[in-house]
Order: structure tokens, then C-alpha cells, then sequence
């Protein structure tokens, strides 16, 4: 078994795809759709999410399932809430390489994290998250970029070197639960950084937003087994500033646009919508107080409108900070 396999030709899948190829010989890239496979392959870019980033010439598409089966391994980059039906296709064929998770998000329904879903079907797989600060096109185009690859077994090391460029470096980090709601987490505070700018609540308030969004994470990290040290670096406060600070973060757009009245757009992938109702029922089970998290999950299921939201946060007791 040899090479990389990227599974999910979406804008991340493909950035990474990219990268990857410019440092080795074997890239694969996968895509569901064999005539979406069969147009990349044939114009040599992504001109849907990628248009000005050709393909090296290492990389190429395919959608058979035979390339899990024969690489070393494979980068899962498949949104959280479609995983299960993923892996429930393609668990034989993902059982004997290593498998890098690289989705943000909580399952909803049942409130597990992307790791467990693939414990669930591949429980003998080597298997490391790669998450923080990255956006697809930043990567594509060579820029600096730093993140996480936190895993428990013995094959972190070795991935670090296989999956580390000289402008994509990964840190490693023995701490995967941390490191996957680091990356869940961030998603929701960002819709409500989101809501708060397109309502044009000022900087003072995004930031306060942002500092009480990231003392909600840890407490819910910490009562799941993470470590808190992970969740201030790359994979949590690294990934939340970004993510809240950008118009070039889908979740933080998705906030904006809802705070300036308008609808999500149709089409686009946001793990932060159901990671938030997801996160609402896990705290609530946990005996865990995250009022921000329960605000966006209530404006996106349209139960409160954003000004019922400010409101009830405005209007919660005076507590000490810690």
C-alpha cells in the first residue's frame, strides 16, 4: 500500500489534494460523481470551488472505491453529518490504511464526534484528526498554513512527516477529543460572531462574543475528556479566531447574512447549523451551561429572532469571569 487518497473533491478535499501532490508522487483524489471525477481529471482544476489553482501533476481523480483499498492513507474530508453513510459504503475498503479525519462537526441525532463514527466502522483503524486555522484557498495557493494532527497512536509521527509541507505544517497532539470539538465548536460561535457583525452590534460585542463563545467550549471539552491546554491552541482558540474574524469562513457568513435579514444560501455546506443543535442536546445531557449555543440553535430553528437572542443574553445575571 502506497500513496494518498483524499476522499471529497469540495473545496477543503481538493486544497489539500493539491498541496499534498506537490511533495508526492501518489495523490488521489476522490469524488462521489463519476462524471464530476471524469471533468477534473480531463480540465486539470477545480473551477467550481479551486478555478485558478491547476492541478500538479502528481494528482489525479478517480471515483472508484478501490482507492482506499490500495492507499496508505486516506484523508477523510466528508462533511460530519454525511460520514456515516460514507463509511457505512466504504469501511472495507478503509480498514487497512490510516484514516485522517478531517470534518468539523458533531453528528446530529447522536451527538457523536467524527472519531467515534469511524470507531463504529472501522474500530481497528489507525486513525489521526487534522483540524485548526486553514482555509481551502490559502492552502491551494501555497500560503502559509499551520494545524493540528492530534492522535493517540503510534502512526502520528509518521503522518506528520507524509502530510507536512514546507508551507503546511502540522502539529502534533495527543489529545483527539479536544481537537475535535475545538474545530466542532468554533463552527457555532462563528454564526453567532456572524449574526453580530451583520447586525451591526459593533467589534466591542464580537469580541466579548468570541472570549464568552470560547469559555463555553472548554467547558463542554473539558467535561468530555479534553485537555484544556489543546483547546487554546491551533485546533481551538487558533481555529475560533479565524473562523470569526473571516468572510471567508462559511459559518461566520451564514451569521451575517442572517443578521442582515436575509436567508442562508442554497447549496452551501454548514456544519455549524447542525453541530449547534447537536451541541444544545449534548450540554443539556451533561449538565452544561452554554447559553451562546443554545441562542444560535434557536435562531437557526427560527424559534427567537436575533433581537429575542441579544436580549436574553443581555439579560442574564452578573457572574464573575472564572
Amino acid at each position: 500500500m502506497t500513496g494518498i487518497a483524499i476522499a471529497g473533491a469540495g473545496a477543503f478535499g481538493t486544497a489539500l489534494a493539491i498541496t499534498l501532490a506537490r511533495q508526492n508522487d501518489d495523490v488521489i483524489l476522490w469524488a462521489r460523481d463519476a462524471k464530476k471525477a471524469t471533468q477534473l481529471q480531463t480540465e486539470r482544476a477545480n473551477t467550481r470551488y479551486l478555478p485558478n489553482v491547476p492541478f500538479p501533476h502528481a494528482l489525479n481523480v478517480s471515483s472508484g472505491a478501490i482507492v482506499f483499498s490500495s492507499a496508505a492513507t486516506t484523508l477523510l474530508v466528508i462533511p460530519t453529518q454525511q460520514l456515516r453513510g460514507f463509511l457505512q459504503d466504504h469501511a472495507n475498503e478503509l480498514s487497512q490504511g490510516a484514516c485522517v479525519l478531517c470534518c468539523k462537526g458533531v453528528e446530529a441525532g447522536t451527538g457523536l464526534l467524527p472519531g467515534q463514527v469511524l470507531q463504529e466502522f472501522v474500530p481497528n483503524a489507525k486513525t489521526a484528526i487534522l483540524t485548526g486555522p486553514g482555509f481551502a484557498a490559502e492552502i491551494a495557493m501555497n500560503k502559509p498554513t499551520a494545524l493540528t494532527l492530534a492522535s493517540t497512536g503510534s502512526v502520528a509521527k509518521s503522518l506528520q512527516s507524509q502530510l507536512s509541507t514546507p508551507t503546511f505544517r502540522l502539529y502534533l497532539s495527543d489529545d483527539p477529543v479536544g481537537a475535535q470539538l475545538g474545530g466542532a465548536l468554533k463552527n457555532v460561535v462563528a454564526i453567532a460572531c456572524g449574526i453580530v457583525m451583520g447586525a451591526q452590534l459593533g467589534e466591542s460585542a464580537r469580541a466579548s462574543l468570541m472570549t464568552r463563545g470560547y469559555a463555553e467550549i472548554l467547558r463542554l471539552a473539558v467535561d468530555m475528556g479534553a485537555k484544556p491546554a489543546t483547546l487554546a491552541g491551533l485546533s481551538g482558540f487558533g481555529d475560533l479566531a479565524l473562523t470569526c474574524t473571516s468572510e471567508q469562513s462559511r459559518n461566520f457568513s451564514l451569521g451575517y447574512r442572517l443578521g442582515r435579514g436575509k436567508n442562508r444560501q442554497i447549496g452551501k455546506t454548514y456544519e455549524g447549523v447542525a453541530t449547534a443543535q447537536a451541541v444544545v442536546e449534548l450540554a443539556e445531557k451533561r449538565g452544561i451551561d452554554m447559553p451562546i449555543t443554545q441562542m444560535v440553535a434557536g435562531v437557526l430553528r427560527e424559534q427567537m429572532t436575533i433581537e429575542q437572542a441579544v436580549r436574553a443574553l443581555l439579560s442574564r445575571p452578573l457572574k464573575q469571569e472564572f
